[in-house]
């Protein structure tokens, strides 16, 4: 019993040896990591943002009668420009014609009425029903009128005809007309950047199509709403476009410039993601540990990203050994 007793003293007393051991071991190479560090500054950083937008018409006209019935005549082609007021369609005029005899002879009716009216030849009420009668017909004509001639109601170009001539108007447009002098753009802004906005500001845009060719821009309308999921408001962009180069579709980026901001730029290696979030981290060394710090990183220049939180002019930061490192640890620094 003794000798059991002993061999069990002895194997507790090797353990715990060992464990002591090992953890000696383990602060040793704890204390004996070795990084690199580098000390970064605060400069100014010119606040220029890019952001991809689809090319749209200012203004979309879908050009159709209110009722169906035949098309005699179309007088564009895809591709036409028109002007506002142009005749674009001309639909069958057997309804309309019908509605101006029916007008005529109230009219003339009326005239006669109104003839005796001024002489005490007939009532009030006859003269109101009559007058009634009238101006009912005359907005029945004025109304197949606007539907027998269909007019242009902006400026731009035919870019879809859906019907020939002596067709039947089937619910589809008979044209489309687009307003493409201006055109206008979508993009979607930081909700940081909300109150630097405005108005009017000035932008930069280049198109795809047209390789590095810049077009002056501006702001044309910014929503007042921002996503709550996304965090970022839709603002208009709107082009000229007075020779009509740029047609809606195309791919263009736009590029506003919101002068400069005074903050940190770090290099690239110093920063890491969290795994599993978008989240962004560096290790500040100070007095041979580092620490743990979320940070917000603005604008990617070159090989470096500027930061707009989480850090400070003259810190030392971490840029080897990321993966191994933990907050609080103690380092040491090659030199």
């Amino acid at each position: 019993m003794k000798k059991s007793t002993t061999i069990i003293l002895l194997a507790a007393i090797i353990l715990l040896g060992f464990t002591g051991c090992k953890k000696k071991a383990e602060t040793a190479v704890e204390q004996d990591f070795m990084i690199r560090t580098q000390q970064v500054t605060a400069q100014d950083v010119e606040q220029i943002y890019e952001y991809t937008a689809t090319v749209e018409a200012n203004a979309v006209n879908n050009i159709a009668p209110l009722t169906g019935g035949r098309i005699d005549k179309i007088y564009v082609e895809v591709g036409d420009r028109v002007a506002k007021g142009k005749v674009l369609v001309q639909m069958n005029e057997n309804s309309l014609k019908q509605q101006k005899a029916q007008l005529d002879n109230l009219k003339k009716s009326f005239n006669r009425i109104d003839e005796l009216y001024k002489v005490g030849g007939c009532s009030k009420s006859d003269w109101d029903a009559m007058k009634t009668q009238v101006d009912v017909a005359q907005t029945a004509y004025d109304n197949l009128l606007e539907n027998t001639q269909l007019i242009s109601p902006i400026s731009g170009v035919v870019s879809a005809r859906n019907y020939d001539s002596g067709d039947l108007f089937g619910g589809l447009p008979v044209v489309t007309v687009q307003q493409i002098t201006p055109v206008k753009m979508n993009i979607n802004l930081s909700e940081s950047l909300f109150k630097q906005v405005k108005v009017g500001m000035p932008v930069t845009i280049t198109v795809d199509a047209y390789g590095d060719e810049t077009f002056n821009g501006k702001v044309s309308l910014i929503y007042p709403t921002v996503d709550p999921t996304t965090h970022t408001f839709p603002v208009e962009v709107q082009l000229a476009n007075s020779d009509g180069r740029v047609r809606p579709g195309m791919y263009a980026r736009v590029t506003v410039n919101f002068g400069t901001s005074h903050h940190v730029v770090v290099p690239d290696e110093a920063i890491f993601r969290q795994q599993g979030s978008g989240n962004r981290y560096v290790y500040i060394y100070k007095n041979g540990k580092v620490k743990f710090s979320q940070v917000e990183i603005g604008r990617h220049i070159d090989n470096k990203y500027e930061l707009l939180s989480g850090c400070e002019d003259g810190d030392y930061l971490a840029t080897t050994g990321l993966a191994r490192l933990k907050d609080g640890m103690k380092v040491k620094v090659e030199k």
